[in-house]
């Protein structure tokens, strides 16, 4: 297991460069933490430093979000905390996302533990007491 540690916000996107060099050419990960703990803003910073050149969002909603690079290249955002049953997400066609080789960011993936691809990162975030985040990656 590897660990960061993201200590204030003006360290995010050093730190979204620095997991994204450890993971080299993985692209499936699922974030793990509680509500509030930063997911969706360390997501954004990932994107940033992948060249997303649209607005990042959570796609609480939507369920998911598409974004796109300066290189044309497509990224995946989901959001599960309002999925009800599994069945919404066959729906939408999820394999086509998760092996589709391009970068999958899965929040509330605890909701589709069933369906998570067998090479999937696995990112816990927890804050500590003195604010700062750490990111754990196994």
């Amino acid at each position: 297991m590897d660990s960061l540690i993201l200590k204030s916000l003006s360290d995010l996107n050093i730190i979204a460069d620095k997991f994204l060099r450890l993971m080299r050419d993985k692209k499936v990960f699922a974030f793990f933490g509680p509500m509030g703990v930063g997911k969706t803003t360390f997501i954004k910073a990932l994107c940033n430093e992948l060249g997303v050149v649209e607005i990042v969002t959570s796609p609480t909603f939507a369920l998911i979000n598409e974004y796109q690079t300066g290189k044309g290249e497509v990224i995946y955002h989901f959001d599960f905390y309002r999925i009800k049953k599994i069945e919404e997400v066959y729906d939408f066609g999820y394999e086509e996302y998760f092996f589709s080789g391009n970068y999958c960011f899965i929040e509330w993936p605890d909701k589709v533990a069933e369906i998570l691809p067998e090479n999937v990162v696995f990112v816990q975030m927890i804050e500590n007491e003195d604010g700062s985040r750490t990111i754990n990656i196994r």
